[in-house]
């Protein structure tokens, strides 16, 4: 198990910026891909966002937020980061710090991860 506490959710106006942060325990944090994904309100599903590679430097969006959302990682802090800018009002969700033990080496690993935080809500105001 790699637990993972998500912070830095809110509530932000429209066209505004919030950085969500994610920190691992246990494991070994530079091992894993990560990645974010977010349910939003009144909807079952839980949509992918952003994946990063174990390096860094490979990254994977959404068409919905590429361009206005950036990830990145501080492997010495154990951490990930969703940095999300210009934010819509369709980005208000539950939004979801994710880790993997896959390669990451194509853009499908990151849509089955196997670890999940336990979610933070992001709401987008008018």
């Amino acid at each position: 198990q790699v637990p993972l506490v998500e912070s830095g959710g809110g509530v932000v106006q429209v066209g505004g910026s919030l950085r969500l942060s994610c920190v691992a325990s246990g494991g070994t944090f530079s091992t894993y891909i990560m990645g974010w994904f977010r349910q939003a309100p009144g909807t079952l599903e839980r949509k992918f966002v952003a994946g990063l590679s174990r390096s860094g430097l490979k990254t994977y969006y959404a068409d919905s937020v590429k361009g206005r959302f950036t990830i990145s990682r501080d492997n010495a802090k154990n951490t990930v980061y969703l940095e999300m800018d210009s934010l819509k009002l369709e980005d208000t969700a539950v939004y979801y710090c994710t880790a993997g033990d896959r390669q990451g080496r194509q853009r499908s690993d990151y849509y089955d991860m196997d670890y999940w935080g336990q979610g933070i809500l992001v709401t987008v105001s008018s």
